[in-house]
């Protein structure tokens, strides 16, 4: 069974300096694959790549089978993709409801002039949206007001929101940048538990994390980047001991120069 996400030798380049360079992994549906590394490995700039922010200088990027290589973000979300930001990118002074409703257009069913006459399909589709964004709400553990406009939230549930609202795409492969980021230890553990039933769904979630608590315990799988391509790619047990992961995280310990003294060098004074 081929995996649903496939990423072969990408690579992406700015002035030169090459964000992405030759990053290959892959995710299958129903598995949590986190993508770690240092700052500046690329994770973000690969996400972009994927979701057709940025179009790859080389490499493919294949979706149950299908290439979406270089393709419109609009087409790449139509084929069943969906992500949140590092930044949360929610409509400040829309109402919560509308935030999430705002995620299900692609599957409406309405035109234009059904919302200009609101003719009865446009009443039903509406209808159909508010009650989808309700059930995502709720699949998301989100227990705010849902009337009220989503910049009168405390960052967590501004965070439920954006999540609420990538879900409703009914995506199969959903990207998370930094979904842990500003949220307390009790957030985060809502956030392990909202993974796993993402997971549940069958749907395949990748996500960035630099918090290697909620990396260790989620993922099935963890690809490390370092200088824009992978360097590992494993269990988490498989991926903490790995001497290249330690070596990015911590650096490589200096070998003794010729003035330091060590087992079997040479003294001070000595020639």
């Amino acid at each position: 069974m081929s995996p649903l996400l496939e990423v072969n030798e990408l690579q992406i380049a700015f002035g030169g300096v090459k964000a992405v360079n030759g990053l290959s992994f892959s995710a299958d549906a129903g598995e949590i694959v986190s993508v770690i590394g240092p700052n500046g490995a690329g994770k973000t700039s690969a996400f972009n790549c994927i979701t057709g922010f940025y179009k790859p200088v080389s490499g493919t990027v294949t979706l149950d089978g299908a290439d979406i290589t270089g393709k419109r973000p609009a087409v790449i979300a139509a084929t069943g993709v969906t992500r949140t930001f590092q930044n949360l990118r929610l409509f400040p002074d829309l109402t919560v409801l509308d935030n999430v409703r705002g995620g299900m257009h692609l599957y409406g069913g309405q035109n234009f002039v059904d919302a200009l006459f609101h003719t009865p399909r446009y009443r039903r589709s509406e209808r159909a949206y508010t009650d989808e964004a309700h059930r995502w709400l709720d699949f998301v553990g989100y227990k705010g007001g849902r009337g009220i406009p989503v910049r009168n939230l405390a960052y967590g549930q501004q965070r439920q929101v954006e999540m609420a609202r990538a879900m409703a795409r009914k995506a199969k492969l959903v990207l998370l940048d930094e979904p842990g980021a500003g949220l307390n230890h009790s957030e985060k553990r809502d956030l392990l538990e909202l993974c796993r039933k993402i997971r549940d769904l069958g749907a395949a979630v990748v996500l960035i994390e630099h918090d290697m608590g909620v990396v260790m315990e989620v993922s099935e799988r963890v690809v490390v980047m370092n200088f824009g391509r992978e360097i590992a790619d494993g269990t988490p047990d498989e991926v903490k001991r790995n001497p290249a992961v330690i070596e990015a995280y911590l650096g490589k310990e200096d070998e003794p120069g010729p003035d330091e003294a060590g087992p079997g060098g040479p003294e001070r004074g000595e020639s």
